[in-house]
């Protein structure tokens, strides 16, 4: 059985919602904890507007002094559009990330596209960037449902990742943007999918807006998922979406699989010092569980 990948995310989905600006010497301290605890990929930022995104203005800056380290995990940014394609291109970008929304209303308030005009955009961006030999993930956004249209029918969605299969784009993220996702749901999404290509690597990007979020992560992993992103402390949301609220914990993930004997290879006291660290920095109590109450001791008793 391959590994669980993970994906920290906390450096662009955790603090894109946030008022208070991370100082740049902050976020890299952040960031290299976490890139050196073992995790796979950590999501630097996004390119984008800074008057739109103030928390995002140092993206390039962040990545052109992490690109001179060498740290263990690859380092992924989200681009928008073909000019933040162009930013992510021109510091190096290890993984470059974007997506379409399956919600026609999310993705104009996201982007200011119809999802109809993003996926061609999108895909054609993809397929570019893929030719320079870069590693690419697409993703189905507002997959399990919308925060503004409520249900988004499962064709919508297989849609999106037909179009993504079609044109050799193999890593595909589902993401819950709403948390409106079920164990049910994601199973039955998972496993279609990957019977129209099962050479396709799933990632699951999952939020906890309504208590499911761990629940939600192993049916994806039930269902055949490879990855799963996930943020430092349980902090993010995505500020475009009705009821933006936080992700999966990264420590509880880990904590989680570990106590299965499944990436022991992760420092998890290290991904427990930064969630403390960014809940200190905000002043208040972030959603992760483990960090707060700490491990189950490795006899497996509480």
């Amino acid at each position: 059985m391959n590994p669980i990948l993970i994906h920290e995310v906390g450096p662009r989905d955790g603090l894109q919602n946030e008022s208070r600006v991370v100082p740049t010497a902050t976020k890299l301290d952040w960031i290299r904890r976490v890139a050196d605890s073992g995790v796979d990929l950590v999501q630097v930022g996004s390119f984008v507007r800074s008057d739109k995104l103030p928390q995002m203005a140092d993206t390039d800056d962040l990545f052109r002094i992490l690109g001179g380290e060498n740290h263990r995990a690859v380092f992924s940014g989200l681009v928008l559009n073909e000019k933040g394609l162009e930013r992510a291109m021109e510091v190096g970008v290890g993984m470059i990330c974007m997506g379409v929304s399956a919600s026609d209303t999310h993705s104009r308030k996201n982007t200011g596209m119809s999802t109809e005009e993003a996926t061609s955009r999108i895909v054609a961006m993809a397929k570019a960037a893929q030719k320079t030999g870069r590693r690419v993930q697409v993703s189905v956004q507002s997959a399990f449902g919308c925060g503004f249209e409520g249900v988004v029918p499962f064709e919508r969605v297989r849609t999106l990742v037909e179009a993504y299969l079609e044109a050799g784009l193999h890593s595909i993220s589902l993401a819950d943007t709403a948390g409106h996702a079920h164990p049910a749901q994601i199973r039955r999404y998972l496993r279609c999918f990957l019977e129209l290509d099962p050479s396709a690597e799933f990632t699951a990007h999952i939020h906890n807006t309504y208590g499911l979020g761990m629940a939600n992560v192993y049916a994806a992993l039930d269902a055949g998922a490879a990855s799963i992103e996930t943020s430092f402390g349980g902090l993010g949301g995505c500020p475009f979406t009705k009821v933006a609220s936080g992700n999966v914990a990264t420590e509880d993930l880990v904590h989680g699989l570990q106590r299965n004997g499944q990436r022991t290879d992760v420092d998890l006291g290290a991904l427990l010092g930064v969630a403390r660290d960014v809940s200190d920095f905000f002043g208040r109590e972030l959603p992760g569980c483990v960090h707060k109450v700490g491990i189950v001791n490795p006899r497996g008793q509480a």
